[in-house]
């Protein structure tokens, strides 16, 4: 009898055909430089939907999936399609793309890197650049330096300028001393794009070697009047400085120092600051454990750091293009597992001195300072003013104030009433007597009534003058009423 197979086998061979498929899409999905024409149709699809955004991805991903490949039928797609849109975003993300493609490829791109430079739209004049400096990268060609050389004094666009000046770092990242030479002039140039490139150029192909002459030609270049010169020149000496200590660069601790202030300086350009604070991120990379290099430890060319520094080279036009930078990190540490994936005990004799190879110092957070109280600034006004303030009271307390009011003094009152007594009782005598001497007519009388009445005249003048010495102020006399005798 004919009996079928369970249905449980044929399921289960499906869940597992789906999940090989999966793990092989995975597989491609995550391998840069497949040349797998599946992935490439899908990204195409995804190109021609004429999305700006989506555009600029697809164009970058076709140029990873068919990096070094330069395959014709990839070319001429990305090149039609770059004159036929009209999202600049999408072209530069063909720019890319297509320079990527012609990596490692060296006399074979020729023909391609002369029909981009003599194109009419300058994004696709600045892919030729960067396909120049992706087909020579390493090899220090003389002839592609000098035209690259030609370009960056004779184009008329600051785009293309500057891509072919960042160009000539990566034909030299394999001799680095030659750089500064080479670059010297044009970090001196008018043109700001071109100083920029200058300085980007020398962060490439001197990353992690510390060299001194690429440092005394970018620390000018931190105080450059234009923003994004000075965002370059520290991003590029962070790069040159990465897996540096201070006894292998003594200049490490200016720059550090440099990279803090400005990130913490409120009145600092803001793109200038983003710059600074890319640079603390380069400069610390990995714990401090990593560093950036296009070359393998055996001397060969690292393709994810050469691709990785392109990208982060457009940073110019889109700041997440900044995490590419991550494809060109390397590793210096090392890890020691043994069968059990545990870490064994180990120990290793080094001859250098323990500040060859020192970590730097971490950062240390602001220590709060007390607060000092200052002594008062005094202006000279001020003083000024005070001292006549001052002069103006006293001058004023010394006219209105009154004068000292001696003591009144009662005159003894015994004294006076029994004067005004004494007197009262001459007077009358003196009438009676005069009275007497007019009734007599008496001429003896009246002589000696009147020597007596002189006499008595004399002792009342010196009386009054004596009692005026004695009492003073002498006192207002009372007023009293005359005798109604009278």
């Amino acid at each position: 009898m004919d009996v079928d197979p369970p249905a449980t086998s044929t399921s289960e061979e499906k869940k597992e055909d789906k999940k090989e498929d999966k793990k092989e899409k995975g597989d491609e999905e995550a391998v840069v430089s497949t040349q797998s024409t599946g992935i490439y149709e899908q990204l195409k699809n995804n190109l021609y939907q004429d999305d700006a955004i989506i555009g600029e991805a697809a164009g970058i991903s076709m140029g990873l999936v068919m990096m070094g490949s330069l395959d014709e039928d990839a070319l001429s797609d990305m090149v039609q399609y770059a004159h036929e849109t009209q999202h600049e975003k999408i072209l530069r993300g063909l720019s890319l793309g297509i320079a990527m493609i012609c990596y490692g490829q060296l006399e074979a791109a020729d023909a391609t890197i002369k029909s981009l430079s003599e194109d009419k739209d300058p994004v696709l004049r600045m892919c030729g650049m960067y396909s120049k400096g992706m087909a020579y990268a390493g090899t220090g060609n003389n002839k592609a330096i000098r035209g690259l050389l030609h370009v960056a004094v004779s184009d008329v666009n600051d785009d293309v300028r500057r891509a072919a000046v960042i160009s000539i770092g990566f034909l030299l990242f394999n001799s680095p001393e030659q750089c500064p030479n080479v670059v010297s002039l044009l970090s001196e140039s008018y043109n700001s794009h071109v100083r920029y490139g200058a300085a980007l150029a020398l962060g490439i192909s001197c990353a992690g070697s510390g060299m001194k002459e690429a440092l005394n030609i970018l620390e000018p270049m931190i105080n450059d009047p234009v923003n994004y010169v000075r965002q370059g020149a520290l991003l590029a000496s962070a790069m040159v400085l990465v897996q540096q200590n201070d006894h292998m660069c003594p200049k490490l601790k200016t720059f550090k120092e440099l990279f803090t202030k400005t990130m913490s300086d409120k009145h600092e350009d803001v793109m200038v600051k983003f710059g600074a604070i890319l640079a603390q991120g380069i400069i610390n990379a990995g714990g401090r454990n990593c560093t950036i290099s296009m070359r393998t430890q055996y001397g060969h060319t690292n393709v994810p750091s050469v691709v990785g520094l392109l990208v982060f080279t457009h940073t110019w036009f889109w700041f997440p293009l900044s995490h590419f930078l991550c494809l060109a990190f390397q590793p210096t540490y090392l890890i020691g597992l043994n069968k059990d994936l545990k870490m064994p005990v180990m120990k290793f004799k080094s001859c250098a001195k323990p500040s060859m190879y020192a970590y730097p110092p971490l950062l240390e957070p602001p220590k709060e300072k007390e607060k000092e109280k200052g002594s008062t600034a005094i202006l000279s006004t001020t003083a000024k003013k005070a001292a006549k303030n001052k002069t103006t009271a006293a001058t004023t307390a010394t006219t209105t104030a009154p004068a000292a009011t001696p003591m009144d003094v009662d005159p003894p009152a015994t004294s006076t009433t029994e004067e005004k007594k004494e007197d009262k009782k001459e007077d009358k005598k003196e009438k009676g007597d005069e009275e007497a001497v007019v009734s007599t007519q008496s001429t003896g009388v009246s002589t000696a009534i009147l020597s007596t009445t002189a006499k008595k005249a004399a002792k009342n003048k010196t009386t009054a003058a004596t009692t005026a010495t004695t009492t003073a102020p002498a006192a207002t006399p009372m007023d009293v009423d005359p005798p109604a005798t009278s």
